[in-house]
């Protein structure tokens, strides 16, 4: 069964897209720790990072720079700071977030919750920059 993440890269669920290319995909998250924070996957379905071949990898990281460099010029912040989890869904990706204090990365707490609007408008800007 295709994890979420796979679903939305193939369009089957609606996302906030960022950008994509025949082998990644990134997408606002719908459970922000902040405004812009931004998951980036391999299309490709992996389930632990660290699994990736070099290459696919490398590209991802790669691709993942791209999409923080949006980041970085379209949301107010010091830095794009990055993370890689990946409990809770069983498909490698890496979260981007814009950061102005290390706190401002806190998973545990209280996530935001912006409207759909709000969400196009951000994503909007973020895409613009790519």
């Amino acid at each position: 069964m295709a994890s979420i993440f796979s679903k939305i890269a193939a369009g089957e669920i609606p996302s906030y897209k960022i950008a994509e290319n025949d082998r990644y995909y990134a997408f606002l998250d719908i459970n922000p720790v902040a405004e812009g924070h931004t998951l980036v996957i391999p299309k490709r379905e992996e389930d632990y990072i660290f699994d990736l071949d070099d290459d696919e990898y490398a590209g991802l990281q790669l691709f993942a720079k791209r999409v923080a460099e949006a980041i970085k010029k379209a949301m107010p912040c010091k830095r794009v700071g990055v993370a890689v989890m990946g409990l809770e869904v069983p498909h490698a990706h890496i979260h981007l977030i814009p950061i102005n204090k290390e706190s401002d990365m806190n998973f545990f707490g209280d996530k935001l919750s912006p409207s759909p609007e709000r969400m196009k408008e951000i994503a909007g800007k973020i895409a613009e920059q790519m």
